[in-house]
């Protein structure tokens, strides 16, 4: 795994981590993580584990990054509206890594679930979109709104929407019916855990991995 830095397209310097697969790698993989304003980074184990199973098992060059103003990346907290710059760097970092014909999957986390839907929807690089604990229920958490169900059948790329059993955030129930507002949506919940996915991190991962799995082997 190596320390990497790239730069948005209004110039802000983010850091980040890349970490290669044994051999050619067959997609490109980039991770989105949590709230900057909440302790969010890319250095929590849901993402290790995440980022471990992508390279080692399943073949993807990962990118794993801060988004602005978080740790060593420059410039500073935009709302959730300026990251979705920061998204599409990453993306375009990844797929300097793998051959042009590569896949790009994308992987975010609560708030970096919210800014990888908004980013997919715009950008057709990203061919498969694995969101985790997306906040349908943000409460007084500071997120820019999702996009309605009805934006939703736009998107006729593969999604996975997967929270736990306990999720405040994101209710199984209203998780269900938002996956089901995708051409592609598909939806597990992970029983006896909650939004922060605590002691079922390799199990959440392997559910990510398979989706990414499936996925690139339509490609």
């Amino acid at each position: 795994m190596d320390p990497v830095s790239f730069t948005t397209e209004d110039g802000v310097r983010l850091e980040g981590e890349l970490r290669m697969p044994e051999g050619e790698p067959r997609a490109a993989a980039v991770l989105c993580h949590p709230h900057p304003r909440h302790g969010g980074s890319k250095d929590h184990p849901i993402l290790w584990a995440i980022r471990n199973e992508l390279a080692a098992a399943r073949g993807c060059a990962v990118v794993g990054f801060n988004f602005r103003g978080v740790m060593g990346s420059g410039g500073t907290y935009g709302g959730g509206r300026a990251e979705i710059r920061d998204a599409r760097a990453a993306i375009s970092f990844a797929r300097e890594h793998v051959p042009e014909a590569a896949g790009t999957f994308v992987v975010g986390w609560s708030f970096g679930a919210n800014v990888a839907l908004r980013e997919a929807l715009d950008d057709p690089r990203v061919d498969a979109l694995a969101l985790l604990g997306i906040p349908l229920r943000p409460g007084d958490v500071e997120l820019p709104g999702l996009p309605a169900p009805s934006e939703l059948r736009a998107l006729a790329r593969p999604v996975l929407l997967l929270a736990g059993e306990q999720d405040v955030y994101a209710p199984p129930e209203e998780v269900r019916a938002y996956a089901a507002a995708f051409p592609a949506g598909e939806a597990e919940i992970l029983n006896g855990t909650d939004h922060y996915l605590w002691r079922r991190e390799k199990e959440a991962a392997a559910l990510v991995g398979a989706f990414a799995e499936r996925t690139l082997s339509r490609r």
